[in-house]
């Protein structure tokens, strides 16, 4: 079986379309194609396509991991969870993770520093809340308390900040409202109640 043409595709431009006997076969990403070394007029046998085909099913889901690893920083399990969801074979998936993490597109340290500076800038939050954040997404520990360590942000100027701007509300000018708030927020209750008596 001879390979008769190979053709960028019109809609993915980083991806080619592999004919066999003038019939489309399968199609590679540019990195497949040029590591896969297959050229037009090269004579395969059926075993071979068969190979290449499931290279090509491979290499589609490793380039939606890469789309999906790009998008934003991601915690190892949450590629983990988005690869069984493609319902990619578990080989595969360790190899997916394994080269993302080569390339630094999957780095559980990087994530929970940016996850951290991320929820700074979006809004108060406690030490504790941040902790159980970066554990919903199963950062281990020792990463999570390693980012957390380099977090120069101090928890009582952060609990004072989150409570005068819960103070412009009107519910929150009750005490144990607030307090059960903060509390929900993770700030320690004894925090809370220093932070509150040194804004009477």
């Amino acid at each position: 079986m001879k390979i008769t043409a190979i053709k960028q595709q019109v809609k993915q431009q980083g991806r080619y379309s592999i004919f066999i006997e003038g019939k489309y076969s399968f199609s590679l990403s540019e990195a497949a194609l040029l590591e896969s070394k297959i050229a037009s007029g090269q004579e395969l046998t059926a075993a071979q396509v068969t190979d290449y085909k499931k290279l090509s099913l491979d290499d589609k889901v490793y380039n939606q991991a890469l789309r999906y690893a790009v998008m934003r920083p991601r915690s190892t399990w949450e590629m983990e969870s988005y690869l069984q969801r493609k319902k990619a074979d578990p080989l595969l998936s360790q190899q997916i993770v394994s080269k993302l993490s080569n390339i630094n597109l999957l780095n559980d340290l990087e994530f929970a520093r940016s996850w951290i500076a991320n929820r700074r800038l979006l809004k108060p939050v406690s030490h504790r809340r941040l902790v159980q954040e970066l554990r919903v997404k199963r950062v281990p520990d020792d990463i999570a308390q390693q980012a957390l360590g380099e977090d120069e942000t101090d928890e009582k100027d952060t609990l004072k900040t989150l409570i005068e701007r819960k103070r412009r509300q009107t519910k929150y000018q009750d005490d144990t409202k607030l307090m059960q708030f903060l509390a929900r927020q993770g700030f320690g209750y004894d925090d809370i109640k220093q932070a509150l008596q040194s804004k009477d």
